[in-house]
């Protein structure tokens, strides 16, 4: 089972479903036990920084997510939730993220359109589990900022939006996509397969 965090800003929805489609059950939760006893867990998000930890914080979902991410077991940041994994946002003043992985989140400075909004493709850094048997093709963004990784073996794949861009993160069983998989056509789903297949590798063992 797949825990969907429900802390009130996300496509819960959407990503519940994709998940549902792969063959494995999901289920949204704000519940600290369900998400805990979980074999995979995946922290959606759309919409602002500062008010996302302050809903955590409020209902104590980020002691829960970093309890979860202590575990080893497979966790996936999606869109802002990705972004919240880092340690602060610059979104409409500085605010502190769960501090799951060092850096910060900073906004696109420069005359081109903002948000970044659209397909774009997706240039793998390194060797991953989440690679294995995938090759790189587009996947839809929507987002005014982005995360700046403090060490570079965290970055995993990147896109071209005038500047290089983090697409994807991670470290262990740790993960973050900075666009939407569940609306990134085949490999976006593939993507999810392969996190999907992480979980049940972590029920196994």
């Amino acid at each position: 089972m797949i825990a969907i965090i429900d802390y009130g800003m996300g496509n819960l929805h959407s990503v519940s479903k994709a998940v549902e489609r792969l063959g494995c059950e999901a289920v949204v939760t704000s519940d600290p036990a369900t998400i805990l006893a979980a074999e995979g867990a995946i922290l959606p998000g759309v919409g602002a920084f500062g008010d996302a930890m302050a809903n955590l914080r409020e209902t104590g979902l980020d002691a829960v997510v970093k309890q979860y991410a202590a575990t080893g077991k497979p966790l996936l940041g999606i869109c802002l939730g990705m972004q919240l994994l880092f340690t602060e946002s610059e979104e409409h003043g500085t605010h502190r993220g769960l501090n799951l992985l060092p850096g910060r989140v900073v906004r696109f400075q420069g005359s081109y359109k903002i948000p970044h909004m659209g397909w774009n493709e997706l240039a793998f850094k390194q060797a991953g589990p989440l690679f294995e048997g995938v090759e790189p093709s587009h996947v839809y963004f929507v987002h005014s900022y982005h995360a700046l990784p403090e060490n570079p073996s965290d970055l995993l794949a990147v896109t071209d939006y005038h500047q290089p861009v983090t697409a994807i993160v991670g470290r262990g069983s740790l993960f973050g996509m900075q666009f939407h998989p569940e609306k990134s056509g085949a490999l976006g789903m593939r993507l999810l397969e392969r996190f999907v297949g992480m979980t049940r590798l972590a029920r196994k063992g």
